[in-house]
């Protein structure tokens, strides 16, 4: 367009042509629909007068048949211009056929400000001119020093790096492009997007993995992904796991300097162009070597949360309470909302409940000692009212995980059940206890009787003799939900306890964990087996421990029953010395009084 705009031609004028779609690259321009397009406009009167290729397009660096759509400019008169990020590669001793056809275009342009790393340079456009008259009646030359100082910024820095400067920056940037490339090429679950792998200067990777089930292994899931064609909702799914990586690693290494491409046929897709940004950032091998092994460590949650999510929904869908939320842009195991149900209420005050109660439920979701992220989802475009759940590894327990959400989320909704009766009944409670305060009140007139009434006379009756009343109140035990008196509490001087609560429900979702496993983990088979070992062996210990030894006879020797007492205090022993010499001399009476003795004493 911007062509366009200084040739002062509208935007009709211009005809984009497609890639290929049947045979050969789909990165490439479609040299036989080119001519027929080109037939057709010299057919209805049209005039071609320019073609723009690339030599490295700005997504993944794909070239052109530069060599091809050459000879079919020079067939119809046209003008060939080339831009892409690969034509630095022509600096360097190597070159690609693709990219060395460019040197045969007509025009070039080059952003030598992005590729050296030098700040406030213009770009540069090369053209071939036979006639230098018509270089001057088309406007490209000017005889105007200001115009002519526009490139004096790029002429000092090209003279400050020199040649060898210059081919030095370029080949650094090829030399990390294709470690990366070299290392990225042997992991798994890994697909590149390069054409020409030999010279590329931008490599553009993503994450692919087949859904397969735990039992399945990865070869067979790999295979099964290039049989299959991946659905609508899968390619979604592939974008937003390629986005959440591609930000880690950018995160994680930011003297790489990848980000997130999108594109037309290969979705999104993790792009590092160390041509653009090596110079400015300064990366280097060790830093290449950082992004593996940081790729290498997210690929195994990368594919135990895309293992983990059908599974996840399965667990949530046939969880009463649950409501499984489908949303193909979190980069996690999946989201779930807590399905609460309440009669006589509008669609307003509903919402204000589901959402406290699922504010509460991430709450003590996020209490718990897991390595799993709990959060409400993004800032903007997720779901209200949810639970979303991060990242995950392969020894997630998904069966667990669903039914501690489901019974934490039954416990936050019961006692808000719980509170919002809670006023009732303390009201039905209050206006109870009036009324029998009230009875208790006239009960106690009549039986004090009408003179104990009078003011004066009252007074006098009641020194001479005393009313022996107790105070009558009435206390509301909010466990039982019942009324009491509090005649217990005046004669014993103590606030009574009242109905015994009854005891807390444990959850039966707990189960026996080893030292350091945190909640959420299966456990190994190794563990297994010790624990098992371990709960026998404890076994055993009790059995030992409640076989005891039989009570000697009279006759037999003490020995052990002195070894057994020697922790004792040293008033035992004598007592017991002294009961067994009354019981061999048949002293029953002073036994049994030394036994009402110490009963009494007890």
């Amino acid at each position: 367009q911007s062509f366009l705009l200084q040739l002062g031609l509208p935007i009709s004028c211009m005809c984009r042509v497609p890639c290929n779609t049947m045979f050969g690259s789909q990165h490439q321009m479609d040299v036989a629909l080119l001519d027929r397009l080109i037939k057709d406009d010299a057919e209805s009167g049209k005039l071609p007068l320019l073609l723009v290729a690339n030599a490295g397009t700005p997504g993944a660096g794909h070239t052109d048949k530069l060599g091809r759509l050459k000879e079919l400019c020079e067939q119809y008169n046209m003008w060939l211009h080339v831009e892409g990020v690969n034509l630095a590669t022509l600096a360097l001793g190597y070159v690609s056929s693709s990219v060395l056809a460019a040197t045969k275009c007509d025009s070039m342009t080059l952003t030598l400000g992005s590729w050296l790393g030098l700040p406030a340079v213009p770009a540069v456009t090369l053209y071939r001119h036979e006639d230098p008259s018509l270089s001057l009646a088309a406007g490209l030359t000017s005889s105007q020093p200001v115009e002519k100082l526009r490139a004096l910024p790029l002429w000092l820095s090209l003279q400050y790096l020199g040649h060898d400067g210059i081919v030095e920056r370029i080949k650094h940037a090829s030399q990390l492009s294709q470690r990366l490339l070299e290392n990225v090429k042997n992991l798994d679950f890994i697909r590149t997007s390069v054409e020409d792998e030999l010279s590329s200067p931008v490599v553009v990777f993503k994450f692919f993995q087949k859904y397969l089930n735990r039992d399945q292994t990865p070869h067979v899931a790999q295979t099964s992904a290039i049989q299959h064609p991946i659905t609508i909702n899968e390619g979604h799914i592939y974008d937003t796991f390629n986005q959440w990586l591609g930000e880690q690693l950018a995160q994680l290494v930011p003297a790489c300097g990848v980000d997130v491409v999108e594109l037309e046929d290969e979705g999104t897709c993790v792009r590092f162009s160390p041509l653009m940004t090596s110079a400015v950032l300064g990366t280097e091998i060790q830093d290449v070597d950082q992004l593996v092994n940081c790729l290498k460590m997210k690929l195994p949650v990368l594919t135990s949360t895309l293992q983990l999510r059908e599974e996840f929904e399965q667990e949530v869908r046939r969880t009463v309470g649950l409501l499984y939320v489908e949303d193909l842009s979190w980069p996690g195991l999946g989201v779930v909302r807590c399905n609460y149900h309440s009669d006589g209420k509008n669609d307003d005050n509903q919402e204000k409940e589901l959402e406290k109660i699922n504010a509460e439920l991430l709450k003590k979701l996020n209490e718990l000692e897991s390595d799993l992220t709990f959060s409400l989802g993004p800032e903007f475009g997720g779901q209200k009212n949810c639970i979303y759940i991060g990242m995950v590894t392969e020894d997630l327990d998904v069966k667990e995980l669903v039914e501690t959400i489901a019974a934490t989320g039954r416990e936050i909704e019961e006692n808000s059940r719980l509170l919002e009766n809670m006023t009732e009944v303390v009201r039905k409670g209050i206006q109870e206890a009036q009324l029998q305060l009230q009875k208790a009140n006239e009960e106690r007139l009549l039986e004090e009787g009408l003179l104990r009434q009078i003011p004066v006379v009252g007074s006098v009756l009641n020194w001479f003799s005393p009313f022996q009343a107790s105070p009558k109140g009435r206390t509301f035990n909010l466990t039982a939900g019942s009324l009491e008196s509090t005649e217990s509490t005046y004669v014993s001087k103590a606030q009574g306890t009242g109905t015994t609560p009854p005891p807390t429900p444990t959850s039966s979702l707990t189960k026996q964990r080893h030292s350091g496993q945190k909640i959420f983990k299966r456990s190994l088979r190794n563990s297994d087996a010790f624990s098992e070992t371990s709960s026998v062996s404890h076994c055993d210990d009790l059995e030992k421990m409640d076989q005891r030894p039989p009570t000697p006879s009279p006759g037999q020797e003490q020995r052990p029953l002195e070894t057994e007492n020697k922790e004792l205090p040293k008033e035992v022993p004598q007592a017991m010395n002294k009961d067994t010499e009354d019981i061999q001399s048949g002293a029953s009476p002073n036994y049994c009084t030394n036994a009402e003795e110490q009963g009494s004493q007890r």
